[in-house]
């Protein structure tokens, strides 16, 4: 696709005394405003070598870009160079690009480079709750975002299937547990377990006592102990997997924390060889004051390891398995301190590669209670959220297409309901707390999933009534005449169409999907714009097939959009 960017950059850099093409690149600008042009230049830094006003520089930049067959028009504005494209190359641009489907917003950026991205993450035998959709989503969209951008990426979901919780969870099934109960309702029930531990605990210390014993005998081989910790964990990966289905989402590993047990002894032994590990209160601890950090806590006074010396192995693991070029942790805001210990204690450990671990924080998700609690039993089911929404959306198709069979409503109600909790978590910035509201979440009104899908299932409308010689030249692409589309409408979606590729890329810099949900919103607006405002299937045959080519490219656009958020793209709703 032609990079507007770098041609303007080529133009102007002859012009511009003293400034590199790179760096003429650099500092072109995209007006908010669209009266101010498709790009701008600013002139300010010319004036020093130059030694004229910057308003006398826009104007002789803007008479030397006069006359090029880029621009329909170029003027100086103060200390500026507005400069606005010939809408038919944009619109050819922007559409052809967008026609083809398969290499639509892919490129070779990350092209012999390896990304590890762990995320969801949920703890074994706890509830798989609304607050754990975050770090689902958002490391589903950047698996996504970063494999279209041609990097070789790893999904991994890094179970919370160890530490002193399973001390507590067969602590309390041994004193209140019924295999048949935690068959029926595996997860709901050892919540309630695990509940009603705390509750007790409090009644009797001695509780705490016997479950930092039971993790102990765990986590040294005792054969009951193993046992029920295996059985809680493939009671609970039934239950995630169910909700991982409905989300459409899929890892390559599944490597729990206990899988990294057996390399704990060498990560420890690591750490006392170079000096890093030392005693406090009976704990080993790496001290980390001198990098105003808290002591990073590796080993417990009793000797059971500790979340640090988990992620430790598991951090070797990967550079040894994968040789990652990023190592992405999708984990929430309230860990940062901690993962600026962990990567710290990596960088004394001597690994360079420690610069290549990114934490990816995100905002909390609360309850208008409170914070959510596994320990008070304060949660909400993502299954339950999930189906409520699927329900929903049946209540809206039923009431609106009364005549659809039930078989087409179940349809296309999970991918609309689903698509709706998926595009809400991803719609805002990631790192904004926020509270949990039913009614919010399952709003289907204004900038939203189903509004987005909506104009896809729109755009295919549109192309079932084309005829077949009209599509197959929409699609083909060639010969078209595309002035057609220099209408403000067609003009303002193709505009959108073009930058799609750019907003992907810097998705992937700034680990923020948000931006592909706000240019989606802003082309769905765009595309629903020149619908009404223009007649699309008209009887000129080349005004028809380039507005049918340009309903292709949003289709393809929105389709893609959706794919890089995970959500499904509905071609009738």
């Amino acid at each position: 696709m032609t990079d507007f960017k770098e041609q303007i950059a080529r133009l102007i850099a002859p012009a511009a005394a003293g400034l590199t093409e790179e760096e003429v690149l650099g500092m072109i600008e995209i007006p908010q405003n669209p009266d101010m042009g498709d790009y701008a230049f600013p002139c300010f830094r010319l004036a020093k070598v130059l030694r004229k006003a910057p308003p006398l520089i826009a104007q002789d930049i803007a008479a030397a870009l006069e006359g090029e067959s880029l621009f329909t028009k170029v003027e100086p504005v103060k200390a500026y160079v507005n400069m606005f494209l010939d809408r038919a190359q944009a619109a050819e641009t922007a559409v052809l690009a967008a026609l083809d489907r398969e290499s639509y917003c892919r490129s070779d950026l990350g092209k012999g480079k390896t990304v590890v991205i762990d995320f969801s993450s949920p703890n074994i035998a706890k509830p798989f709750h609304i607050g754990h959709i975050r770090s689902t989503v958002i490391g589903n969209s950047l698996y996504k975002i970063f494999d279209t951008l041609g990097y070789h990426v790893v999904r991994t979901n890094h179970l919370g299937d160890y530490g002193t919780q399973f001390g507590k969870m067969i602590c309390a099934y041994r004193h209140w547990g019924s295999e048949e109960e935690v068959r029926k309702d595996p997860i709901r029930t050892l919540l309630s377990y695990y509940t009603r531990f705390h509750t007790e605990a409090e009644k009797d210390p001695e509780l705490n006592e016997e479950a930092r014993k039971a993790f102990y005998d765990l986590e040294h081989g005792g054969e009951e102990e193993v046992r029920l910790w295996k059985w809680f964990s493939e009671m609970s990966l039934k239950e995630f997997n169910r909700v991982y289905d409905l989300l459409g989402i899929s890892f390559d590993a599944y490597d729990g924390e206990s899988m990294y047990s057996p390399m704990l002894p060498g990560v420890i032994q690591e750490l006392q060889e170079k000096g890093l590990l030392k005693e406090s209160q009976g704990a080993g601890v790496v001290d980390l004051e001198p990098y105003d950090l808290p002591p990073a806590l590796i080993t417990k006074s009793d000797g059971t390891s500790l979340y640090c010396t988990r992620d430790l192995a598991t951090a070797e693991y990967r550079k040894k398995t994968y040789d990652f070029d990023l190592n992405i942790y999708v984990v929430a805001s309230q860990q940062t301190l901690y993962f600026r210990q962990l990567k710290k204690v990596l960088e004394l450990m001597g690994y360079e590669w420690a610069a290549d671990c990114v934490h990816v924080p995100f905002g909390m998700v609360s309850l208008k209670e409170g914070t959510m609690s596994t320990r008070k039993g304060r949660v909400v089911f993502l299954e339950d959220v999930l189906n409520q929404a699927i329900e929903k959306t049946k209540e809206i198709i039923r009431e609106k297409n009364p005549e659809a069979s039930e078989e087409d409503v179940a349809a296309t109600a999970r991918l609309v309901g689903v698509g709706a909790v998926m595009f809400n978590e991803l719609s805002n910035s990631k790192i904004k707390d926020y509270v949990f509201d039913w009614d919010h979440v399952l709003n289907f009104d204004g900038e939203t999933g189903p509004y987005v899908q909506y104009t896809h299932a729109r755009c295919q409308s549109v192309l079932r009534k084309a005829d077949e010689a009209t599509l197959a030249a929409a699609q083909a692409g060639k010969d078209l005449d595309w002035s057609q589309l220099s209408g403000e409408g067609a003009y303002t979606l193709t505009r959108l169409l073009y930058s799609l590729p750019e907003t992907v890329a810097d998705a992937a810099v700034k680990y923020e999907p948000s931006l592909i949900t706000r240019q989606l919103v802003d082309i769905a607006q765009a595309y629903n714009k020149f619908y009404h405002d223009e007649h699309i299937l008209v009887e000129d045959e080349k005004e028809r097939t380039a507005k049918v080519a340009l309903t292709i490219a949003a289709r393809n656009a929105i389709a893609k959009g959706l794919d890089l958020l995970g959500i499904q793209a509905p071609d009738r709703m």
